[in-house]
């Protein structure tokens, strides 16, 4: 019981023994309906019965958490979590996959919420056997795994009805992407590249949120022949021969942008680079699945296909 909760049944047990009763009872009865247990992704059950102390790990859970409107109890999140712009200000636990359980715990969190793709396995050992509840959230980078991320938070925070109306907002965004599908002839081949440097370049193949999101705007993905990812080959890419290479902003920054990406192995001989199509996009926004993936979707069409198509997809969607 919190300390505000002991005073406030104090102060009513001086005027009425009998109103303190019904106060703790009421009290009692609200505590243990606070106090819910979920199922994480990970197939272990947590009990959560404090959220006012939350550390959020996983750049769509955090910008979940502010898309509910529940961030008023974030007290940190990690490096990957940058958006909305007070994410990025609030104070950082390390990276989704290399957490480091002494700094999260130095924080006296009463819950952590996480991706599923947190790790490794001994730190996440490590912080629940303290004691704190940590509720791990799928890392499945799908529409429905996106729906699903929403669905669960909203549950969690009691922001229900908050995570429905993000989630018919999502599926407006995404149904109108699909009427203008419908409407493409040629969808360009997109080779989507995730850089970490000139040196370290690699290619999505199937199975990759890029795969869906490219395809989720009119594109077809390079590469179909492989799951996950494979180190850029020039070889590969000039029988590839993409109409469109795709990058995120730190990718392209990291290469020296669109000149560096030239220089990558066979990428000159590419159409893309004869046509000028090199583009990028900030990389949770693209391929985070947050509650932004409709309006991410519908900025990539943009990209992908040309503005008089696109005008006319967008028109001929509308009705007009």
């Amino acid at each position: 019981m919190t300390i505000e909760l002991s005073n406030m049944l104090q102060k009513y047990c001086m005027y009425s023994p009998a109103a303190y009763a019904l106060l703790f009872l009421i009290l009692v009865s609200q505590s243990a309906i606070a106090q819910q247990t979920f199922t994480g992704s990970d197939g272990v059950e947590v009990t959560i019965a404090d959220t006012t102390r939350i550390i959020s790990i996983g750049s769509a859970v955090t910008e979940t958490i502010y898309a509910l409107g529940a961030d008023e109890n974030l007290i940190a999140a990690d490096e990957s979590s940058t958006y909305p712009e007070a994410a990025e200000a609030l104070p950082k636990v390390s990276f989704t996959r290399n957490l480091s359980p002494e700094g999260i715990l130095s924080f006296s969190p009463t819950v952590i919420l996480a991706s599923g793709a947190s790790g490794p396995e001994a730190a996440i050992r490590q912080i629940r056997s303290t004691g704190t509840p940590m509720l791990l959230f799928t890392a499945d980078e799908t529409v429905e795994g996106a729906f699903e991320r929403v669905e669960q938070l909203g549950k969690v925070l009691n922001r229900e009805a908050e995570a429905s109306q993000i989630i018919e907002n999502m599926k407006e965004d995404l149904t109108r992407a699909e009427k203008m599908r419908k409407k493409i002839d040629e969808k360009p081949k997109v080779l989507f590249i995730y850089a970490r440097g000139p040196n370290n370049l690699m290619v999505a193949g199937n199975k990759t949120s890029a795969k869906t999101v490219i395809e989720l705007a009119g594109g077809v993905n390079a590469f179909t022949e492989f799951d996950g990812y494979k180190p850029l080959t020039a070889e590969a890419v000039v029988n590839a021969n993409p109409d469109v290479i795709l990058m995120m902003d730190s990718g392209i920054q990291s290469v020296g942008g669109e000149e560096g990406v030239l220089k990558s192995p066979g990428v000159e001989l590419t159409n893309a680079a004869k046509n000028s199509r090199i583009y990028s996009m900030e990389g949770t926004y693209l391929i985070g699945f947050s509650p932004r993936l409709g309006s991410a979707v519908l900025d990539l069409m943009q990209l992908l296909h040309s503005n008089e198509d696109f005008v006319e997809m967008r028109s001929l969607e509308s009705g007009k």
